[in-house]
């Protein structure tokens, strides 16, 4: 349970004892947190000295094995060369040429040379560390944590159903009592559904209430076969049973459109009727007789998206309006599309305020943004497409501007459809909002997040703390056979133009030093690479851009484990190399993909970039980041230049709407800001209750 607590919210439960425990035992303890970078509330402080010997034992190995696995700390780091950086700064070339050949030939050999250096004894870290503190929670503060990511409005992340599922195991019947009274998302009612299934006997109830079409049992089946609940994915279905097969066909039965629903999934509906024989059960579930009969037999069958792709071909627009009509979410992201078909646009964005209240807040924010900055010129429009791959695409913008009366009204609808919606949640009374939140972009979508220290939205901006030094790590085990992850840092500059990379080709320059390149890690391996700020921008680089790529070819899914992160160093030779102490973000790396780009770097405004994206490998060529230079410079352009709602933009709309904007802090009663109050990192309560 602490572990969940701690990780999301650095907030643990402990209960006071009937002990009285010495000063010493409470002092241990604290510095051996203090090592890791954290420390205690007082009150934690206070019901810690109530503990006996054996407890406060029990605790340490509990709260010290979790704050390692956040940190990364639970593992040992042994780069090439022990005494780094200063050992490859004063490396002549020649030496590092040597180490590298000698290191590859025993690859070829089937063997694992490496250089032998006696590690020397480091300086004390220098550097000022600011500890963060763990306070107290309760039963019903951590109870909300499941509340809220089941009504989240928006797809959550792999990390996310992990500890759903924890809750409905911990809770089983009593789940019903912890879910909130709406589940606006598809996936999460599928994805509770399945884990009511596993743990619980209050599944069919469950799915009854809430499985209204084809596709929610879709998702369900699709969970159960551990499978992409976004259905963006290819699933290999598991056996049914019997009592299931009859419970899926009698819930399908109950659904409306049901051919036309389940012919959007047209292959996956075939495979599943392998699995549930639904002609055996012609007389009871007639409809699913007929839709399976449609599926199978390739039978004629009009649907909406025929009708919709038909309309669109012949640019006729009343029809088009009608169809859209009955499907505002639709509609609204088909909003731009029509208009620029149309001469006229009034008809357009008449039926569209008319809908406007039933479209998702998270789509009318993104309608609204897209509108907003719609005639600016751009050189890129950027997707991120659906799935747990966390990919991006971008493509050259060449839409046309529109009438400006026309945008400006666009703009006007979301905006006001989103107040009046806010307003009916409950009043949040003197409202404060830190300017800072403009830089964190809204969290429209988790589902391919990689789990992290810190969770936040692909595109935000977090400030670079003080240090002049960027030090990337990774650490990885091989998988079935001999791995080659590799850490590089590509420097572009303002223009995205290529000006070095520091990398195992490329062991130093410029102030960049790597650590040596590991080529097999059977009790883990690791790497890291030190970036002095000031010779960069000296050298007229201005964004660095942390690369992972598997040089072996394996996806990173398929190894036993693999992370990085990143911390900010101000006297790099002090400490060790890797200090937990140090740590500003560490994330695990699970995608099923060989090329990861966690982060890029902005030298001149000193700013972190999230990016948490995976880019395709060309096939052919060795995945090394050289051979992926164009498509890392166009995803670092889009991923620096992306135009989306910030979270200072929606917490202004909540304050318009059920607040009173002030200028101080201490008159609000609700405060939005980067480490008070309601915080970016709030993630769970802002999906839940702002969205």
């Amino acid at each position: 349970m602490n572990n969940i607590y701690l990780r999301r919210k650095k907030k643990i439960i402990i209960q006071r004892k009937n002990n009285q425990l010495e000063d010493v035992y409470i002092s241990t303890l604290l510095k051996n947190v203090e090592n890791l970078g954290y420390t205690f509330s007082a009150e934690i402080i206070e019901i810690l000295k109530t503990y006996s010997v054996d407890e406060i034992e029990e605790f340490y190995r509990e709260i010290i094995g979790n704050l390692k696995q956040l940190l990364g700390d639970h593992v040992s780091f042994r780069p090439m060369y022990p005494n780094f950086p200063r050992q490859v700064m004063e490396a002549k070339e020649s030496e590092l040429y040597l180490n590298a050949w000698l290191h590859y030939f025993g690859d070829w050999l089937g063997i694992r040379i490496l250089p032998q250096y006696l590690k020397e004894q480091r300086p004390t870290l220098k550097d000022n560390i600011n500890l963060k503190i763990i306070e107290l929670g309760n039963d019903q503060d951590f109870n909300l944590i499941f509340t809220r990511l089941v009504g989240s409005n928006i797809p959550v992340s792999e990390i996310d159903k992990e500890d759903i599922e924890w809750f409905v195991k911990h809770f089983q019947d009593s789940t019903i009592k912890y879910l909130p009274k709406d589940i606006p998302l598809k996936e999460n009612i599928a994805f509770i559904g399945a884990s009511l299934t596993k743990y619980t006997n209050i599944a069919d109830s469950f799915m009854r209430e809430n499985f209204k079409t084809a596709t929610d049992i879709l998702r369900y089946i699709t969970v159960l076969s551990d499978g992409d609940v976004s259905l963006s994915e290819n699933t290999k279905f598991k056996n049914i049973k019997k009592r299931d097969r009859r419970l899926i066909l009698s819930l399908l039965e109950n659904c409306t459109s049901l051919t036309e629903d389940m012919l959007r999934y047209r292959e996956q509906w075939k495979r599943i009727g392998e699995k549930i024989h639904p002609f055996e059960f012609k007389n009871k579930y007639p409809k699913c007789y007929d839709a399976f009969d449609v599926i199978r037999n390739d039978k004629p069958f009009e649907t909406f998206n025929r009708k919709l792709e038909k309309f669109l071909n012949e640019k006729n627009l009343e029809p088009l309006i009608t169809l859209l009509k009955n499907r505002p979410g639709e509609f609204a992201r088909k909003l731009d599309k029509l208009i620029r078909i149309s001469k006229d646009a009034n008809p357009i964005i008449q039926t569209f305020e008319q809908i406007a209240d039933k479209v998702s807040n998270s789509v009318l924010l993104q309608v609204l943004t897209h509108f907003k900055y719609r005639n600016q010129t751009q050189d890129l429009r950027i997707f991120f497409p659906k799935g747990n791959v966390s990919k991006v695409q971008a493509i050259k913008y060449n839409l046309n501007q529109i009438d400006e009366v026309t945008r400006l009204k666009v703009v006007s609808i979301c905006k006001n459809t989103l107040v009046q919606k806010f307003k009916n949640k409950e009043p949040l009374g003197n409202v404060y909002i830190d300017k800072s939140l403009e830089k964190y972009i809204v969290p429209f979508a988790l589902r391919s997040s990689s789990k992290s220290l810190k969770t936040i939205s692909r595109g935000s901006k977090l400030d670079l703390p003080d240090g002049n030094t960027v030090r990337f790590f990774i650490w990885w085990k091989d998988g079935k056979q001999r791995t080659d992850i590799d850490l590089s840092a590509i420097a572009l500059d303002t223009n995205y133009i290529f000006k070095t990379t520091i990398a195992y080709f490329n062991l130093k320059e410029l102030g960049g030093y790597h650590s040596g390149d590991i080529t097999s890690a059977p009790d883990g391996a690791s790497e890291f690479i030190d970036i002095d700020i000031n010779q960069f921008l000296n050298f007229g680089s201005r964004y660095i851009i942390m690369s992972i790529n598997s040089y072996t070819q394996q996806p990173f899914v398929d190894l036993p484990e693999c992370f990085a992160g990143y911390m900010i160093r101000q006297h790099p030779n002090s400490g060790e190399i890797y200090d937990p102490k140090t740590v500003e973000n560490k994330f695990d790396i699970t995608s099923n993909t060989k090329i990861c780009i966690p982060l890029i770097i902005d030298l001149e405004d000193k700013k972190v970039i999230w990016t948490d994206i995976s880019i395709t490998d060309r096939i052919g060529y060795n995945n090394n980041v050289i051979n992926n230079l164009s498509s890392i410079s166009l995803m670092s352009k889009a991923m620096t230049s992306l135009m989306k709602p910030s979270l200072y933009e929606l917490f202004q709309l909540h304050a318009e709407a059920r607040g009173k904007r002030t200028e101080s802090k201490q008159e609000a009663n609700t405060i939005f800001s980067e480490k008070e109050g309601i915080t970016p990192l709030d993630v769970e309560q802002i999906i839940a209750n702002f969205l």
